[in-house]
């Protein structure tokens, strides 16, 4: 009974900020939004410069395939040489593609031209795959062209792509970006609560009501971990019907890996507040904990990049399993039997959070 008195007293004081309405329940959706096109690793029109040597037919027909893909924009097609490096080095164009003739001395004819591919390697990972992409055109155009006249590779792979087989990138980034904005939320929101006490000298109030230590604790914890709650609902939502990302797996098994995620990232935002003297103390201590727990949690690169030594970083991160989590129930429809250990593991750093963040408050009402 008392602590409902306190649960309600930290909702008034989210109430009346109007302005905090608004990041809370508003910006999330923008924000999933903007970064669900912003992070997505697919390439589109990709500025392309063609420059045509070759007399063979066989040019004009791949260039024309060139042409009608929508993840190339070809800005110019030229038949005279270029110097290469210093349109690359302009900026106007960001791969240059070259046909020359090949041609067979015995029989007096032309094959297949030869065809050089120059991209600009300043961004690896679009040159890449945009240089996959035109192997590809190239591939599927001789491919053709030998079924045609009734010859065939010897060997011929053929690759199937499981859980993600049109190969769309918000497909594995937008389940992580729910659990980022997640995070962001929950560690801005909670991390400055003890700390506002402290300011406005209202925490002394508290002490010396009814309340016990861990009644503060849980009051205190309890209507971020709603909001939160409430939050990860709507980011779900934007992220299934906007986006139209496939979700396979158990909405149960979902909820309870958000509990212990939850857990884990309020005890550690908890442990900011005791340990910060100010709001601009904790404030800084949450964003550069955003910034570890990102970077070394497998969501723009895999866990296996980061070097050796600092993967016990990683973890100890419990963004680094709600990542992976959340990511095998949407696209593989996983259930716990698959993810045990990964559940296990972060129920671990919530217990271990939870007494340290818990351990700390006490000392902190001792004093």
């Amino acid at each position: 009974m008392r602590l409902r008195y306190l649960i309600k007293k930290e909702f008034i004081e989210v109430i009346r900020q109007k302005e905090l309405l608004f990041l809370i329940f508003v910006a999330p959706i923008l924000q999933i939004i903007v970064l669900g096109y912003v992070v997505s690793t697919d390439i589109r029109n990709i500025p392309v410069g063609i420059v045509n040597l070759s007399r063979a037919q066989t040019a004009e027909q791949v260039i024309q395939r060139i042409r009608c893909s929508p993840l190339f924009n070809v800005r110019q097609v030229t038949r005279q040489p270029e110097d290469y490096l210093a349109l690359l080095k302009k900026g106007t164009v960001k791969s240059i593609i070259i046909f020359r003739d090949s041609l067979d001395r015995k029989r007096q004819i032309l094959k297949y031209p030869d065809v050089q591919i120059l991209m600009d390697g300043v961004d690896s990972n679009t040159s890449l795959i945009a240089a996959g992409y035109f192997n590809g055109i190239i591939k599927n155009y001789i491919l053709n062209d030998m079924s045609r006249r009734g010859q065939a590779l010897p060997l011929q792979a053929r690759t199937v792509f499981r859980f993600n087989p049109e190969l769309r990138s918000i497909n594995f980034m937008g389940p992580g970006i729910v659990g980022f904005l997640l995070t962001i939320l929950t560690i801005f929101l909670t991390s400055v609560s003890l700390v506002r006490e402290k300011e406005q000298q209202t925490l002394d109030t508290l002490l010396i009501s009814r309340l016990n230590a861990f009644e503060i604790y849980i009051g205190k914890a309890l209507p971020a971990a709603l909001i939160g709650i409430v939050d990860m609902i709507i980011g779900l939502l934007v992220v299934l019907l906007w986006f139209g990302i496939p979700f396979r797996g158990n909405i149960l098994s979902l909820a309870l890996t958000a509990l212990v995620y939850m857990a884990a990232i309020l005890a550690y935002a908890l442990l900011i507040s005791v340990l910060a003297s100010t709001q601009q103390q904790a404030m800084f201590f949450g964003w550069f904990s955003l910034l570890i727990f990102l970077l070394m949690s497998g969501f723009f690169t895999p866990i296996e990049n980061i070097p050796p030594g600092l993967r016990f970083v990683s973890a100890i991160n419990p963004l680094r399993y709600l990542m992976k989590i959340i990511r095998e129930i949407f696209l593989k429809g996983n259930g716990i039997a698959y993810f045990w250990k990964d559940l296990l593991a972060l129920s671990g750093i919530a217990v271990t959070l939870v007494s340290i963040s818990l351990l700390n408050f006490k000392r902190l009402i001792s004093k």
